[in-house]
């Protein structure tokens, strides 16, 4: 799984020593077993106290790079949203093609949105926490503000939804910490990451993302989309081919699993 950077579209190798787990797929065993960043702040988000590293609960805080459903299973996510123009269309081509997504939601966007939020769950797609602000350098800062963009967005998430909880937690371009990993699933939000990336907040054209897809599908099952963060009508079109093409190969759509 490749880094994020600071929410410009530049991406760097995560070290994978600092997070304690492997977050690049390995290999077919793995396959098979298994942005513009968004800004804005928190209006009327409540700050949290932190807990402390010695409070947080033991708890399985591997990162998701499975699918449920089975060695030709693949996972749809899509990040930083909710955004009014872009989240309905991708909404309608998920119905279309009967694909369940993850949405990978910031709070800042779930408290601007809330309907489409409910949307995404009633739809039957399932929710992650992605940080109050998507700030892709929080793995830079203290644990007292991890912990508030991860709490915060979780409540953020939870009223926008009308009380659905996010499943899973994916930092900002990827900047885990071991602290973050462990609180995100201390709350019952499992570590997401990916193994194709494909970059489509670069826009680079609905072709350079499908042929992203294409060659880089055997990294593992997890796809990385955005739905907001900037224009995303090449997001749009590439989904409106990959989703067809993916049934025609035989694979199935689910959800992240370890």
């Amino acid at each position: 799984m490749a880094r994020h950077s600071g929410g410009r579209g530049w991406y760097g190798k995560v070290v994978g020593a600092a997070l304690g787990v492997t977050m690049l797929a390995v290999g077919a065993s793995v396959w098979t077993a298994q942005a513009d960043g968004v800004g804005g702040s928190s209006p009327g988000a409540t700050a949290s106290a932190p807990p402390s590293s010695a409070a947080v609960k033991p708890v399985d805080v591997t990162i998701a790079h499975a699918s449920d459903a089975g060695a030709r299973g693949v996972n749809i996510t899509i990040d930083d949203g909710p955004d009014p123009v872009w989240t309905p269309q991708v909404l309608d081509l998920l119905r279309e093609y009967d694909v369940k997504a993850t949405f990978c939601v910031t709070g800042a966007q779930a408290q601007a949105y809330p309907d489409l939020v409910k949307e995404v769950v009633a739809a039957g797609h399932r929710l992650c926490d992605h940080t109050v602000s998507h700030d892709t350098a929080m793995d830079k800062k203290s644990e007292a503000y991890q912990s508030k963009e991860i709490l915060d967005a979780e409540r953020m998430i939870i009223k926008a939804s009308g009380g659905v909880r996010p499943m899973y937690y994916r930092a900002p371009g990827g900047a885990f910490t071991p602290y973050s990993r462990k609180l995100a699933a201390s709350h019952g939000m499992r570590p997401l990451g990916w193994n194709v990336d494909t970059k489509d907040f670069e826009r680079p054209g609905a072709d350079a993302i499908v042929a992203t897809v294409e060659r880089e599908l055997s990294n593992g099952p997890t796809l990385l989309f955005h739905d907001a963060g900037g224009e995303r009508s090449q997001t749009v079109k590439a989904l409106r081919r990959v989703l067809p093409w993916l049934k025609e190969k035989g694979y199935s759509f689910g959800f992240p699993v370890r």
